[in-house]
């Protein structure tokens, strides 16, 4: 039955809605409606779609779309451990009381340690923030519905909150299809050439420079920037930006020493 202190206080919580006879056997009391729980089955079954949804979405995005153009195995790597183990945490986290907060919380920790010595570049940090953003939707995402609680409550797959899920998750999949492909938006990258013929950097000879640079790298130049200029050396670094043609990639083209190589 329910507790005097909570009968009182639903007798003047249902006041405003005219003559209400307490008295009466209510349809519900706190007992029937915190017998819900959900069995082991069903809570294999609720990580198991977590898991598999998330990994497949993941894996479209880094395989599909990033590693295509990218060729980035570490980046690879990172992201998918790092969506999955991010679900993971959050499924946990979201089943006691510690809260998403301190979560989140430990990721950004642990990305300031990870990351902070290094610069990552925009586009593999904005995958990575896609691939966190997936994986908190897919870990907290509720996917399961009390449902008879008038009489024996119980848990139940909600399909349609799979489906909006999973519409969730394909929304941003089209997105980063959209944004990524070469026939909406031709993808400009840049590279950094150390030139030696430093007497065609000035302003009026520019035509001049970017006719020789096209020459002897064998790209069209859309722009240039000039950098440091080594008078003492007749040296100078000139950032240029071109096309990249289909298929190609630009993982290496800003580098200038071997040992920022990573396969």
């Amino acid at each position: 039955m329910i507790p005097d202190f909570l009968f009182r206080l639903v007798q003047d919580d249902l006041s405003s809605f005219g003559d209400v006879d307490m008295n009466d056997d209510l349809p519900l009391d706190v007992q029937t409606i915190t017998d819900a729980m959900m069995t082991t089955a069903q809570k294999v079954a609720e990580l198991g779609i977590r898991f598999a949804l998330n990994l497949l979405v993941c894996w479209i995005l880094v395989h599909c779309f990033y590693y295509r153009k990218s060729r980035r195995r570490d980046y690879y790597f990172t992201f998918m451990i790092f969506s999955s183990a991010m679900l993971t945490l959050l499924y946990i986290m979201g089943n006691v009381e510690v809260g998403v907060g301190l979560t989140l919380g430990l990721f950004a920790i642990f990305g300031v340690i990870r990351y902070r010595t290094e610069t990552v570049p925009i586009r593999e940090m904005t995958y990575l923030f896609v691939i966190i953003a997936l994986a908190a939707a897919n870990g907290l995402a509720p996917i399961y519905n009390v449902v008879d609680v008038a009489t024996t409550p119980h848990y139940a797959l909600g399909w349609g909150n799979v489906g909006v899920m999973a519409l969730v998750n394909g929304l941003i999949v089209l997105l980063v299809w959209i944004l990524e492909s070469e026939s909406l938006v031709r993808h400009t990258t840049t590279k950094l050439v150390l030139y030696d013929k430093i007497d065609l950097i000035v302003p009026e000879r520019r035509k001049e420079l970017i006719e020789d640079l096209e020459k002897r790298i064998g790209v069209q130049i859309e722009n240039l920037e000039i950098g440091h200029v080594d008078f003492l050396k007749d040296s100078a670094f000139i950032k240029i930006y071109y096309h990249l043609p289909k298929g190609e990639s630009n993982s290496i083209n800003t580098l200038t020493r071997a040992k920022d190589y990573v396969e």
